[in-house]
């Protein structure tokens, strides 16, 4: 069976055609709250590690 570009794109278009693409406004609170998330992922990990490394210098006696 041949390779056919033509009808692969024919294929691809109509698949495309199926396909419910977010709105504007939905693209821009998912973005918002990606943003956040990674603020509050960021923040939870800057103080774990804080937390990790107090404890650590505290049991082995390191100024």
């Amino acid at each position: 069976m041949a390779f056919s570009p033509f009808k692969f794109l024919q294929e691809v278009r109509s698949e495309t055609a199926k396909v419910t693409w977010p709105t504007r406004k939905e693209t821009t609170i998912t973005t918002i709250m990606v943003f956040v998330m990674v603020a509050l992922a960021s923040i939870f990990f800057f103080l774990s590690d804080l937390i990790i490394r107090y404890v650590v210098t505290f049991l082995l006696g390191v100024h």
